[in-house]
């Protein structure tokens, strides 16, 4: 099957909060990714609200409910008291943990399992308790995925911005997929769901799902946003799912993958 398609809005957010004004909508934009048949939306609170603020969280989860009950709501960040209170308030269907310092301008490692393990399986069961899936984000490093596993935690992350980074070199690319298709099977032995996210394109998006047929979701913020500037968010959303494999999700006005 694949992958779902989560529709991160941050980058969204992030244009809207350069004035003092109400557009760009997360919510509308992210209405017009839902009915073009992306599966979830993704958002990443941060404490300085630089982007997502903490009252687009609500106004997502309500249009969720009321419009799309069949689509997922995923929040990703650092596990603070503040954020799993946010969590907890608003049910996201999946979490997404990541080893994020307040100060960096974006996610760029996956965490230290066996350094934070102790901690990571707290966390994720309290989650768990509350009926939302627990997804970590995660370095292309096989070994570690038996400590990712021991927390109890449903599903990965693969940070996928090194191989993001090699949209010029198509030998570095193949040897980052590879490394990121091992953390894969890795983790599938142990039971965990593999989902991906950082830097994916239309352009790098089919080389990595034929290496990980198995992938569960990719989360895209950045080039999906820049695509939909030129493109426009229908017609971009649909050109993501037909390079994730959705091939009954392209109409014909859809652009190719390779444009």
């Amino acid at each position: 099957m694949p992958a779902d398609l989560s529709v991160n809005l941050n980058a969204v957010a992030q244009l809207r909060n350069r004035r003092d004004l109400p557009w760009p909508s997360v919510v509308d934009l992210g209405r017009i990714a839902l009915q073009n048949g992306a599966h979830g939306l993704t958002i990443h609170p941060r404490p300085d609200q630089r982007h997502i603020r903490f009252s687009d969280v609500p106004e997502l989860r309500a249009l969720l409910d009321d419009e799309f009950p069949d689509r997922e709501y995923n929040i990703e960040g650092y596990p603070t008291e503040e954020f799993l209170l946010i969590c907890e308030a608003n049910q996201p269907e999946q979490v997404t943990l990541v080893p994020d310092d307040p100060s960096q301008a974006t996610s760029d490692h996956g965490w230290d399992f066996k350094s934070h393990h102790n901690m990571l399986g707290s966390i994720v069961d309290r989650l768990n308790q509350s009926g939302m899936r627990v997804s970590l984000f995660a370095d292309a490093d096989p070994d570690s995925m038996k400590w990712a596993a021991d927390t109890g935690a449903a599903r990965i992350e693969l940070y996928t911005g090194p191989y993001g980074g090699c949209f010029d070199d198509a030998k570095a690319a193949q040897i980052e997929v590879e490394k990121l298709g091992a953390t894969a099977d890795a983790a599938h032995k142990l039971g965990l769901g593999v989902n991906a996210g950082h830097d994916l394109t239309v352009q790098n998006l089919p080389a990595l799902a034929a290496r990980i047929p198995e992938l569960a979701e990719v989360s895209i913020g950045h080039g999906l946003t820049s695509d939909a500037l030129e493109y426009g968010m229908a017609a971009t959303v649909r050109r993501f799912l037909l390079a994730c494999g959705h091939q009954s999700m392209a109409d014909p006005d859809t652009l190719s993958v390779s444009s």
